[in-house]
């Protein structure tokens, strides 16, 4: 499990340089103010530049080409697929809108309704790990949790108290319970009733007057959100694609070493979190000393490979980070980012941060304008020339698919049905997933998650 934590954090790590840049907002949350620090950045050398982008090079060299092969980043041939967005989307968005305005009412829980609990499960009387949470949430119906709960639940009014039994079949995913009788005791602590949809309730929350209005604007918001979502999917494909295509001669060495640096303070920060040295924190993960320094080579190839791409491409084409287009794009990252200005940028993330963001989203954006780019209409997996090629393709495959396994389909049946059993592979998927977040050591039982429990729920283990 510890070196989980520590291959997450070297993920991390390699996300802030290696992968696109383009997805600003996620990688604005992996570096804090704090890990800056931590990191020793030239932070202060950039607020005697005046934090000005484009103030130094990404790489220590000016002969790019002697490091690097450049793969063919003119005339490549992509396809910017746009989600259609569908009359079920948008009712599903409308229905999530109509929830985060739910009110707490006095009755009893009814099917949609948002129904906070507390529970405790005990099988023959005693308590079990992880088969305790506290105010946790879900809807009545919309089989988030086992059906035998969701009854249960139903009619339950704020402060009542009742217990659920619930038989696990004893093929169930979890040996903790698997061919046992759970009792929870269950205590409703809130329920909450979502708005209905009327013309009265868009013109007092929103800055539409009718359901009609309403309805297109969060179909037009929905469609805005696919457009750039796309065009994200889209330079990260043209990115890949040349970096798959680009091969390195020879790493600047300067430019590793400053990388590896670079790596070893990220290191050094988080070992200190845990009050040990970086030996230290190294150690507890699990990790080899030869392989942490495997690591920080990969981290610091990674990175420098990138920055010699970027540099190479803007050598080339006369591009700058202080050019016309990198200015704006430093002004959408300010923004993005939540700075006051460029200078607060820069003390929060270093310049370095800074200008590779800049430089590799310029160049991403030079690379798409120079391409070959098909529009195309996506309807799940399915993508076809416009929005009606798309959805007889997919009906297609779905008719195919339908008439093609009716045996497995029936087969399946007999398994997913069985009292809300889970099936092997959803036992797979919650083993891959268990502990990933590093808060337990991925063996124990918890069933707020076999209940379906979301992220940010309070779990208290049994006798706490």
């Amino acid at each position: 499990m510890k070196k989980k934590i520590y291959l997450g954090m070297l993920a991390m790590c390699v996300a802030l340089t290696a992968s696109a840049c383009g997805t600003t907002e996620k990688t604005a949350t992996d570096t804090t103010a704090k890990e800056q620090d931590a990191k020793g950045t030239d932070t202060k050398e950039a607020e005697g530049k005046g934090a000005e982008v484009g103030s130094t090079r990404l790489v220590s060299v000016d002969n790019v080409e002697k490091y690097i092969t450049i793969g063919e980043y003119k005339g490549l041939t992509l396809d910017n697929a746009v989600d259609a967005i569908t009359d079920e989307d948008v009712q599903a968005q409308i229905e999530q809108n109509l929830q985060d305005k739910a009110e707490p009412v006095s009755e009893g829980a009814q099917a949609g309704d948002l129904v906070t609990i507390n529970y405790v499960g005990t099988i023959d009387g005693k308590t079990f790990d992880g088969g305790t949470a506290n105010n946790y949430d879900f809807i009545v119906g919309n089989g988030q949790i086992f059906e035998e709960f969701e009854n249960g639940v139903l009619d339950m009014k704020k402060g009542e108290t009742k217990e659920i039994t619930i038989d696990f079949a004893s093929d169930y995913g979890d040996d903790t319970v698997a061919g046992k009788e759970v009792v929870y005791k269950v205590t409703v602590q809130n329920v909450r009733r979502a708005p209905e949809l009327t013309d009265e309730w868009v013109t007092k929350n929103t800055d539409y007057t009718t359901v009609d209005e309403y309805k297109d604007s969060v179909y037009n918001k929905l469609e805005e959100d696919a457009k750039a979502s796309a065009q994200e999917v889209l330079k990260n494909t043209a990115w890949t694609t040349l970096l798959e295509n680009s091969e390195v001669k020879e790493y600047p060495q300067d430019d590793i070493d400053k990388a590896v640096d670079e790596f070893k303070k990220n290191m050094e920060f988080y070992a200190k979190q845990a009050d040990m040295t970086l030996d230290e924190f190294v150690e507890s993960q699990g990790i080899s000393q030869d392989d942490f320094d495997e690591q920080c080579q990969q981290y610091a190839q990674g990175k420098v490979k990138q920055n010699l791409i970027v540099q190479g491409i803007m050598d080339t084409e006369g591009l700058s980070l202080d050019d016309k287009e990198s200015l704006k794009i430093q002004n959408d990252l300010v923004e993005q980012m939540g700075a006051s200005d460029l200078a607060e940028l820069v003390d929060t993330y270093g310049q370095d941060y800074v200008d590779e963001s800049v430089g590799l989203l310029r160049v991403e954006d030079f690379i798409i304008s120079n391409a070959n780019v098909s529009e195309k209409v996506a309807l799940g997996d399915v993508v076809g020339e416009d929005a009606e090629a798309a959805a007889n393709q997919a009906a297609a495959l779905d008719q195919n698919e339908n008439s093609d396994g009716e045996a497995d389909v029936t087969e399946d049946s007999e398994v997913t049905l069985n009292d809300g059993t889970e099936t092997e592979e959803a036992e797979e998927v919650l083993d891959e997933s268990e502990g990933s977040d590093g808060s337990g050591d991925g063996e124990e039982a918890d069933l707020e998650e076999e209940l379906g429990a979301e992220d940010g729920d309070e779990t208290v283990d049994a006798g706490e």
